[in-house]
This record gives structure tokens, C-alpha cells and sequence, in this order.
């Protein structure tokens, strides 16, 4: 992935995070750790704000996102706010701290809380990061993305947690060697007295964790100790690809960027994130004849611009420079609420509109799933529920149309 995007992981902010390796410097680089221990429901959320705020981290200080929309994203599916609110001032009572060298070879510490505000307001959650954080935490060569539909099949702690700091050496294969007062810190056992003996974290932490991890996400890992004497000193993870990805279904999109119609997406200027979108919502072999009719156009003053435009009518022959057509058609009613509809979708961020269709998915069965699968938003077999849907995302979202 172009900067390592599969759902925000590695110390989204929260969490400590062991050694890490800058892109070409081949050593320990940067030491970041928490100072208190996060629940996994604070690891997960953790890891959705993060996700959610991440392209205008360092643009925007403020950042929002529904609260239903927050809760599904980690798998919390419930109306206890309270809980919600525990988590977040969890958050905000956390210190994250950094030792690391900067671009020019100096040494940096830091310290934040992992968010520096949060607030929750007619069912909106805002937050915002402090500025010397944001910067961190943006950093591609700093951190990886974790897969949030990997992220939410946990059920410990600290099996995300060891996943979390694992993840990102996924392409050198191994951590390299953690002293074990690290790697206690890593998973949050530190102050624990009863974890100061070996054998009691091996059998309560590390053997559980690796079980978990190696079950439910996308890589394997395997530990390995080093002693001296008969004492544990140091773990490391080795880690591989899980071959198991594929029949878990846990892709959110890092699939479509081997293909030919990504590639193309992408030479022609359109972003990371909308060229996966696009694939996903129209197939390859659409966006493929999409792409040969734009191109067959000749000098397009906005390919990108014209895409969208095509897309949007649905192949239909587009003016591609700034001749309008002669006569603009009369939009049908129907067609003016699907317009509408797709209006409402395109306005969400990517993290409420993967929520959306997971809420929406959820209510369907049968021949109405599967064509909702195959059509998104303008499904043929759900008008009336899809309507109804983003009537309560979005109170008088329809208001000034005729009814169906």
C-alpha cells in the first residue's frame, strides 16, 4: 500500500510501541510507549479516530465522526454511552511519550495525551490530537495502518496489542529482540508484580495472545526467547502472511491495488482511496470500459473530473470538455431520489460510508442483500429502504421531492 494503509495500526497514538524502523535506517530508531494500560475497547477505538481523522490529521485541528458509526466500526454494539465516554476519557488520561531520531539524524523526545479533547454532542463524537501527536502519528515511516475488519475480530487485549506492534515488521519477518521489561510494557502488564516471573507470562500473556493472533488476523507469528542462563531476557516475533486471509475475507481493499485497473486509476491522478472505492463499487470490468471511453476522448482537460462524471451517469456519453449537452434531460422522479441518494453517500467520510453499508447490509437477506452487494446504493430491489435508511442518517434529506 501506497503508505501502508490497512486500517490504522501500530500505536494509533494509543499503545506504546517498541522499536521501530524508519524506511532505509537499519536501526532502532524511535521507542514509543503509553503510560497506562488500554482496555481493548480503548485499543479499538483508539485505532477508528485515528483511521477516521487520518487525511486531515495535520490539516485540521478538530475531527468528527458519528457516534453509531464509531460503535460499529469496533464492533460495539451498544447504546451504553457511558461506556463510550470511559473510553474516551481513558483516552485522554493516557500519555503517550516518543525517544526518536528526527529526518535530520537528532534525537526527539515528546510526550501527549492520546487525545488532547473529546466531546460527545447530539450523537457526534469530536476529538482532536494535539499538533506535536498528529505530526507523529501521520508519519507512514513512523506508523502502519492496522485493518480495522481484522482489528474488530479480537477479543483480548492484549492479543491486538501484540498484534498491533507485530504487524508492522510483517515485510523484514521478525521484531528483532525485545528485552522483556519492554515487551511486559508492551502488553500493559507492567506494574503487575505477578508477570515479573516468566513463566506466569508466558502462560497468561505471550501463549494466549500468539494463539489468538495467528487465529484471527492476517499474519503468524511464532516467539522465540533468548536466555541468559536459565532467565528469559529477551522475545522476539517472527511473523509471516497468514495464507488464511483470503478465506477470512478480511481484505478492505488492499486486493484491488495489484490490479491493472488500480494502476490505471492511479495514472490518471485519482487518489488512493477513491480508486479502491470505484473498483470496489463497480467491478473491474466496468471501470475497465469506463476508463477505454474516457481515453478514447483524446486531450481531457480534467480526466478525473470527467471520470466521475461518467461514473456518475453511468457510462452514458459525457461531454469531456466544457460543452454542456444541448438540452439537459428531465430527471425522473426516481431518479432525482437516487441522485440524492448518491449525493448523501458521497458526503460521508470513507469510515461512515463503509458503516453505512455495514448497518444497511445488516437489515437485508436474501435476493435483497445479494443485489444491494452487487449495487450499492442504487439497488433496484431496495429503493424504498434505502430511502427510508438515509431518511435517518439524515432527517429531511428528501424534503422538497415527491413521494415514490
Amino acid at each position: 500500500m501506497t503508505r501502508e494503509k490497512t486500517a490504522l495500526n501500530d500505536i494509533p497514538r494509543d499503545r506504546l510501541t517498541g522499536p521501530l524502523r524508519r524506511g532505509a535506517v537499519k536501526k532502532h530508531v524511535a521507542a514509543i510507549h503509553i503510560s497506562g494500560k488500554l482496555t481493548l475497547l480503548q485499543r479499538k477505538l483508539s485505532n477508528v479516530l485515528l483511521l477516521n481523522a487520518y487525511d486531515t490529521l495535520t490539516s485540521q485541528t478538530r475531527h468528527q465522526i458519528d457516534a453509531r458509526t464509531l460503535c460499529l466500526m469496533i464492533g460495539y454494539n451498544s447504546n451504553d454511552i457511558e461506556t463510550l465516554k470511559l473510553a474516551l476519557r481513558g483516552l485522554a488520561e493516557t500519555v503517550a511519550e516518543w525517544d526518536m531520531l528526527d529526518s535530520e539524524g537528532q534525537q526527539e523526545w515528546g510526550v501527549s495525551a492520546l487525545l488532547s479533547f473529546a466531546r460527545l454532542k447530539g450523537g457526534v463524537c469530536e476529538y482532536a490530537y494535539s499538533p506535536a501527536l498528529a505530526e507523529k502519528l501521520h508519519d507512514p515511516k513512523v506508523f502502519a495502518l492496522i485493518n480495522l475488519n481484522i482489528q474488530r475480530r479480537f477479543t483480548s487485549g492484549h492479543a491486538l496489542a501484540l498484534y498491533e506492534n507485530c504487524y508492522r515488521f510483517v515485510r523484514t519477518g521478525s521484531t528483532g529482540w525485545w528485552p522483556i521489561e519492554l515487551f511486559r510494557r508492551l502488553m500493559g502488564v507492567a506494574d503487575s508484580p505477578y508477570y515479573d516471573e516468566f513463566k506466569h507470562l508466558n502462560a497468561k500473556i505471550i501463549k494466549p495472545a500468539v494463539a489468538e493472533v495467528n487465529k484471527t488476523s492476517n499474519i503468524v507469528v511464532t516467539p522465540e526467547f533468548r536466555k541468559m542462563g536459565r532467565a528469559v531476557t529477551d522475545v522476539r516475533f517472527l511473523i509471516s502472511e497468514n495464507p488464511q486471509l483470503a478465506i477470512l475475507d478480511l481484505d478492505d481493499g488492499e486486493g484491488h491495488r495489484n490490479s491493472d485497473i488500480y494502476a490505471r486509476l492511479r495514472g490518471l491522478g485519482v487518489s488512493d482511496r477513491l480508486a479502491r472505492q470505484w473498483i470496489r463499487e463497480h467491478g473491474e470490468t466496468v471501470m475497465g470500459k469506463r476508463l477505454d471511453f474516457v481515453a478514447a476522448q483524446g486531450d481531457v482537460r480534467n480526466p478525473v473530473g470527467y471520470l466521475t462524471r461518467v461514473l456518475r451517469d453511468d457510462g452514458s456519453e459525457v461531454s469531456p470538455r466544457n460543452q454542456a449537452p444541448a438540452a439537459a434531460p428531465v430527471l425522473s422522479d426516481r431518479a432525482r431520489r437516487l441522485e440524492r441518494i448518491r449525493d448523501l453517500a458521497a458526503a460521508r467520510t470513507p469510515t461512515q460510508r463503509d458503516a453505512d453499508r455495514r448497518l444497511f447490509l445488516a437489515r437485508l437477506e436474501g435476493a435483497a442483500r445479494d443485489d444491494f452487494e452487487k449495487h450499492g446504493w442504487m439497488s433496484a430491489l431496495n429503493v424504498k429502504a434505502i430511502a427510508a435508511f438515509w431518511e435517518e442518517v439524515s432527517p429531511g434529506a428528501f424534503d422538497g421531492l415527491p413521494e415514490e
